[in-house]
């Protein structure tokens, strides 16, 4: 097969609960995706996601040149947790604790710019948990209430961050430089309002679209980080734990209606339990790959035991302004 093949040759396991599969058996990880690239991205396109089981992908060298295969790798910025980088573009997993689940988003839906194609590879599964779920955006988008739904698509949702060197990521992990200067210039070309705390802290709000039109097929999708980045998606113990230590304005990120109206505990709980009712997954097994179109699919990361080794890889951005927001955005 060439790097031309049609999504239609691969004969995948299309499971229900399972993300689209396919095995492989190749002694030559890179050659392969190499000369599948374009068949690979047609079953994405197709399907939203697929887990390329038998690669053995065996080493973060290997990883790296595979994923440079399938993409072009952009740089995180914005980031809301630490990652260990690998390579320009490529990264761990964000560090978050192993016990608490991280629930359906989509990477970087806050951003301007953000990836079209998620790239994971496992080195090291653990031995219970772990695995990265997927659920298709139009399909949760059609089980929300439409009141919920309208009211997003005329509002928006805001993401307000507290930066601190205690918990998340900080100001200098976050935008790639500590300079306040080149902060606020960064926060001003990006559409996100700031303000210096007393205590030498950043507070950070951005408004941002809660639907987007996927910029290839047109399809409307649900596309945020509502749920994730909402106080209430936090474990009750950690949750008041935070607001004891940084009260209730100083958490380090939660996520409210674009009119800034607080979205409650029901709502949040609403978000994740369809997530959950629309969720694929498949436990990892050491040498997978796995692809997900970021616009027609979220992804989550359930709670694990043991070491995991993840490697991201963020590619093909794309800009807001190229999927129809519903709400505007004024870059200075």
């Amino acid at each position: 097969m060439s790097s031309s093949t049609p999504a239609s040759v691969f004969d995948l396991d299309l499971r229900p609960g399972k993300p689209p599969m396919l095995s492989v058996a190749t002694p030559d990880s890179v050659g392969w995706v190499a000369g599948h690239s374009d068949g690979l991205r047609a079953v994405v396109a197709e399907h939203g996601s697929v887990l390329l089981r038998g690669l053995g992908l065996g080493h973060a060298a290997e990883v790296i040149a595979v994923f440079h295969e399938l993409a072009g790798l952009m740089t995180e910025k914005e980031a809301f947790a630490e990652r260990r980088v690998y390579a320009d573009g490529v990264y761990s997993s964000a560090k978050w604790p192993p016990n608490q689940p991280m629930c359906m988003h989509h990477e970087l839906s806050y951003r301007l710019d953000f990836p079209g194609l998620m790239l994971f590879a496992c080195l090291g599964a653990p031995s219970e948990g772990g695995a990265t779920g997927v659920a298709d955006s139009p399909a949760v988008l059609d089980a929300l209430p439409p009141d919920l739904v309208a009211r997003f698509e005329r509002e928006g949702w805001l993401l307000v961050r507290n930066f601190t060197e205690e918990i998340g990521a900080s100001v200098g992990e976050a935008f790639g430089t500590e300079d306040p200067q080149e902060v606020e210039d960064y926060c001003r070309a990006n559409a996100i309002e700031f303000a210096w705390q007393p205590d030498g802290g950043l507070r950070t709000w951005q408004r941002r679209s809660a639907l987007v039109r996927h910029p290839v097929t047109g399809v409307r999708c649900w596309f945020n980080q509502i749920a994730f980045l909402n106080e209430w998606t936090l474990a009750p113990e950690v949750r008041e734990y935070l607001v004891d230590v940084y009260g209730p304005e100083g958490l380090p990120f939660t996520t409210r209606f674009g009119n800034g109206d607080e979205i409650g505990e029901d709502i949040v709980q609403l978000l994740n339990d369809i997530y959950e009712a629309k969720t694929a997954r498949e436990p990892w097994q050491a040498g997978d790959l796995m692809l997900v179109d970021n616009i027609r699919t979220a992804h989550s990361r359930d709670p694990y035991d043991g070491p995991r080794e993840v490697l991201v890889g963020m590619g093909d951005p794309v800009h807001l302004s190229d999927c129809s927001p519903t709400v505007e955005v004024s870059p200075e």
